[in-house]
């Protein structure tokens, strides 16, 4: 037999036994597989997006009542609370908020309880970047279009599901002992448990006191704890772009001024 055919051959046995693993996986392994968060509607998404000072309001009231119980801040101060593009808080608000924690409107979060912390079997992670650390694979071709869209909100999109996706292991899986099933963790072994029922969270401006309502909340005061500066950031992008093209228009008129001169005495 020559080299070609059985290059073919081989090929072609590679192919029908990766057929039949295919074939054989459980489908408990393949109901497993991990969920992709869904896109969400963010006030602060596109080039002229800005925080909802309501949401973050609300936000920093989950994080406050849940998620400082185990979760640190470390770098937010409560001044920032009061920064242009935050909140919305007053520097006096800012400063009664921290007198909760019996500190000053200048120092930063405190951090959680570690005899609470030390029950996990580890630390649970500081949520300053959070959502600019986490995020989640698109795939083709949808990484494709986010190039055009400028779509930068995945590591929002995935707390949101996250706080979501708490259910009942499928059958066939099994969860080992100290962590819950996640469908949009990636092992979904979360040693997490979940943090969030409808109704825990009294709203004062009567904004739905739902999961859903919750965990976006949340997701959306993390992105302004991970980039406090975004409005400001897009502001000065968009004085860049004006500046820029002006700058074009008027190199292009001077060389058209100078070669047209240069044309007529050619």
């Amino acid at each position: 037999m020559s080299i070609m055919p059985k290059l073919f051959a081989r090929g072609a046995l590679a192919i029908a036994l990766a057929g039949i693993a295919a074939a054989a996986t459980p489908a408990a392994a393949q109901e497993s597989e991990t969920a992709t968060p869904p896109q969400l509607s963010w006030s602060f998404a596109g080039p002229f997006g800005k925080y909802d000072q309501a949401q973050l309001q609300r936000g920093l009231k989950i994080y406050h009542d849940v998620c400082s119980n185990c979760h640190s801040l470390s770098l937010v101060a409560f001044r920032n609370l009061a920064d242009p593009g935050g909140p919305g808080y007053s520097a006096a608000q800012a400063a009664a908020f921290a007198a909760q924690y019996k500190l000053s409107a200048a120092d930063h979060f405190p951090a959680p309880n570690e005899a609470v912390i030390s029950a996990f079997p580890s630390r649970p992670p500081d949520m300053s970047v959070l959502a600019k650390a986490r995020g989640f694979r698109r795939g083709f071709p949808a990484f494709i279009f986010d190039f055009f869209t400028q779509y930068q909100e995945q590591g929002v999109d995935y707390i949101a599901a996250l706080l979501k996706g708490y259910e009942t292991p499928p059958q066939g899986v099994t969860v080992p002992p100290g962590t819950f099933y996640n469908k949009y963790f990636p092992s979904h072994n979360l040693a997490m448990p979940q943090p969030l029922f409808a109704g825990q969270i009294m709203y004062e401006d009567g904004s739905p006191q739902t999961l859903e309502q919750y965990s976006q909340d949340i997701a959306a005061f993390l992105m302004w704890a991970a980039e406090p500066r975004l409005v400001q950031r897009k502001r000065i992008g968009l004085q860049v772009m004006i500046y820029l093209i002006v700058l074009a228009s008027l190199l292009y008129l001077v060389k058209r001024k100078v070669w047209r001169a240069v044309e007529l005495h050619a």
